[in-house]
């Protein structure tokens, strides 16, 4: 049986040389050449959506693939579809760079200028790898299904503006139109979605904090299944935990989130931390809360500032929600846009504390009363957003942005350069 191989290169010379090497393989069946990381994932989720025997054994990513930094890519690859053997091809072939590949997921590296009989042997070590571990999924493997899922932060101008309430209402309203939802505390050392939520629990983010390979089962173990249908992954009951989960670490855990779940909304908070900033990054969608009054409106305009100073998501990539919003308020959301540079959610969120308190002090949010103004809107949000059944890509056809499931785990992109 031929060995199908898929090369991922962006530089055009490259791809002539490497396509014309592979061609000479033999039993080697090249397929067309994907230029960019974008491309690469939407062709393994096309296929695997098929079946996992359309996939390539073999795919060859090139150190200058892009956007996504090519050691990133190889990690998305390998956790979306653990039946593909990567092979990283770099002018720096040195340990580091070797052992870095290794912890990514890459099978086998391969040194530029690139020679016959080393990628012909590294081609044959990693595509027998890759027949096997498909003889043993098919036995009834334990691995990921679906192309990826849609993910939306959700972070406060500052504390105290209804960044937890909005993020349960948004995953509660995408669990109830019938898709498979995630809630996320990444507040992780003042979270209070379990508060909110009225649960006990003994496991939380940190449990996978120091995992590089989170498989299904390992992520049921962490995951808290609410009543509603909602999987909760919950922020640690010490805070000063919260540090052990770092952003490489955020990374991971938003990555295999993503890959088990149709929607994954982030609970950010009011403060950035690496793993937050991490979140933001790969989100779909990045929402920033904030009330209509001079101090949140600041710390709006201040968390965009930051956001964009370091590198982590620029303000037109950035929608404004606007909550507690009342027409005599002196601050309306067209006033905001203009100070923050941002999006603007079209559904602003209604002043109305009397409809929240019973179900806020019970800790019972998910209760609200389906015909309450403030519970209503947040819904009506979720579907402008695209999150319920039959709205998807609204807020992407909105903002003119390709998926951030397509960009595929985003590190900070400050941080370039191959390896790092």
């Amino acid at each position: 049986m031929p060995t199908r191989i898929l090369p991922a290169v962006g530089d055009a010379d490259a791809v002539r040389s490497l396509t014309t090497l592979l061609s000479q393989l033999p039993d080697a069946e090249p397929v067309a050449p994907v230029t960019d990381s974008t491309q690469l994932v939407d062709t393994l989720a096309r296929l695997a959506a098929e079946s996992i025997d359309e996939l390539p054994e073999v795919v060859v990513v090139h150190e200058r693939i892009g956007p996504v930094p090519a050691l990133e890519l190889i990690r998305e690859v390998a956790l979306r579809f653990p039946a593909v053997g990567v092979i990283l091809v770099t002018s720096d072939a040195g340990p580091g760079l070797f052992q870095a590949a290794m912890d990514y997921g890459a099978r086998g590296l391969v040194a530029l200028p690139l020679h016959y009989e080393e990628l012909a042997s590294r081609v044959h070590a990693v595509a027998q790898w890759s027949v096997g571990v498909r003889r043993h999924l098919g036995a009834g493997g334990d691995v990921f299904s679906g192309v990826g899922g849609t993910v939306v932060t959700v972070s406060g101008a500052k504390g105290g503006v209804g960044t937890t309430l909005t993020a349960i209402q948004l995953a509660l309203a995408a669990q109830a139109s019938g898709r498979d939802t995630a809630l996320l505390d990444m507040d992780l050392q003042t979270g209070d979605v379990a508060a909110f939520l009225d649960i006990q629990f003994r496991r939380s983010v940190v449990d996978l904090a120091n995992i590089n390979d989170i498989s299904p089962r390992v992520l049921a173990d962490a995951v808290f299944r609410h009543d509603t249908g909602v999987s909760l992954l919950l922020a640690p009951g010490d805070g000063e935990r919260g540090e052990e989960v770092t952003d490489r670490a955020a990374r991971h855990i938003v990555s295999a989130l993503r890959s088990r779940y149709e929607v994954v909304v982030i609970d950010c908070g009011g403060q950035l931390t690496g793993a937050s900033a991490a979140a933001v990054e790969m989100a779909d969608t990045a929402l920033l809360v904030t009330t209509p009054d001079v101090v949140a409106v600041r710390g709006a305009k201040r968390t965009v500032r930051m956001w964009d100073r370091l590198q982590i998501r620029k303000a037109e990539e950035t929608t404004i929600v606007v909550n507690r919003h009342s027409r005599g308020a002196e601050i309306q959301p067209a006033l905001i846009q203009k100070i923050t540079g941002t999006g603007i959610a079209a559904t602003a969120v209604p002043a109305n504390y009397k409809e929240l308190q019973g179900a806020v002090d019970a800790g019972r949010v998910h209760e609200l009363d389906s015909k309450g103004t403030v519970r209503q809107a947040l819904w009506a949000l979720a579907g402008e957003l695209g999150l319920v059944k039959g709205t998807e890509g609204a807020v992407q056809r909105r903002n003119g942005r390709a998926r951030g499931g397509d960009r595929a785990a985003l590190t900070f992109r400050r941080r370039k350069e191959l390896g790092r």
